[in-house]
């Protein structure tokens, strides 16, 4: 048996010739080797590696099958942002035990730019996207149709009524902080928001509030002044500022919160990056937290029951979220699946009433 001197990459059929079988002789040996007698699979073998033919590439037979049987997650954050944000992990941890009971992979997408975001999703060998992103939804939502496969948008919703979400009730989750500060007591509110639209941060004025492109930071805020405004408080008094929940923005706007002579008692977070981070602010400025100012953040990261105090919050059921958008892929595919999940408070040492002195 001599050996073949190729210019390219050996094919099955390369490995066939080698061997003196046929091509459906050699693709047995590799595919359904007990139907093969063993001298005729030693033989292939021996030929397959004389060539240097290591197997069928199971891209392709993936792919002649129509399915690969993974389902892609995409942000338009960078690849760092799976481990490291506390609300992406936990996402992911739901998303992998429920690709793990179904025998299903994971590819993660991201992009660092545009031009790499368009690649890594037209190129993602998947069987659907999972999109998970509050900035860029738009342009995920685009590419995920180009390739006509599945998707479910996740976590800050969309208001696309013809595309697959799973999502909590935002409005219905704000109306329960709010009114858990308002039980207690408070009155003097500033709200700290996600971003209403892209490309922006700082006090917010009611017509970017109400021309927000991001679902979840339009409901919030409209969540948190329905409800205080049935105790009668002035909510067009209320401070909402926009931040990119880093530290860049939110330092800012607590300066100016706290540089009044009357500042809030009661800090609504959109987020509970948010609200860490405006605790840390208020601890390294001697401001107390529950007793000068009380602070109330949304998600139920697991990082909420170690902070300094532990973090008052509503609860989104994030892992069970990852769960449902898998099942949401796997189950119902290409049609439309809209899930909306409950919220729960989860009261802890970061809200209490306020001073003495401030109350009305």
């Amino acid at each position: 048996m001599g050996k073949l001197i190729l210019d390219k990459s050996p094919k099955l059929a390369d490995v066939a010739s080698a061997a003196g079988v046929s091509k459906g002789t050699a693709s047995n040996v590799f595919n359904r080797p007990e139907i093969v007698s063993k001298e005729v699979r030693e033989r292939v073998l021996a030929a397959a590696a004389s060539i240097g033919y290591s197997g069928p590439d199971p891209k392709g037979r993936l792919l002649s099958a129509g399915k690969v049987n993974a389902i892609g997650v995409a942000t338009v954050e960078p690849l760092g942002y799976f481990f490291t944000d506390p609300f992406a992990r936990v996402l992911m941890t739901g998303i992998t035990e429920a690709c793990d009971a179904n025998g299903t992979g994971i590819s993660l997408v991201s992009a660092a730019n545009e031009d790499e975001l368009i690649w890594n999703v037209r190129n993602a060998l998947v069987d659907g996207f999972i999109l998970f992103c509050l900035e860029g939804a738009e342009r995920l939502i685009d590419l995920s149709r180009e390739r006509q496969l599945p998707f479910v948008a996740l976590a800050f919703g969309h208001r696309d009524e013809t595309i697959s979400v799973v999502a909590v009730d935002n409005v219905a989750g704000a109306r329960v902080a709010a009114r858990h500060m308002a039980e207690l007591g408070h009155r003097d509110f500033a709200i700290l928001a996600m971003e209403f639209q892209e490309g922006g941060f700082g006090r917010a004025t009611a017509e970017r509030i109400s021309g927000s492109t991001f679902s979840a930071s339009g409901d919030r805020v409209k969540g948190y002044l329905d409800e205080l405004a049935g105790w009668n408080i002035d909510t067009s008094s209320i401070p909402i500022f926009e931040t990119l929940a880093d530290e860049a923005t939110v330092h800012p706007a607590l300066e100016d919160l706290f540089s009044s002579p009357t500042p809030p008692t009661a800090l609504l977070a959109q987020s509970d990056r948010i609200a860490f981070i405006a605790m840390d602010w208020l601890r390294a400025r001697g401001i107390s937290v529950p007793g000068d100012v009380s602070v109330i953040g949304f998600d139920g990261v697991p990082e909420c029951e170690r902070s300094t105090p532990p973090l008052t919050t509503i609860q989104q059921p994030i892992a069970e979220i990852g769960r449902r958008a898998v099942k949401a892929i796997l189950d119902h595919g290409h049609e439309v699946w809209r899930e909306t999940m409950d919220v729960q408070l989860a009261i802890r040492n970061s809200t209490a009433p306020p001073p003495a002195q401030r109350m009305r």
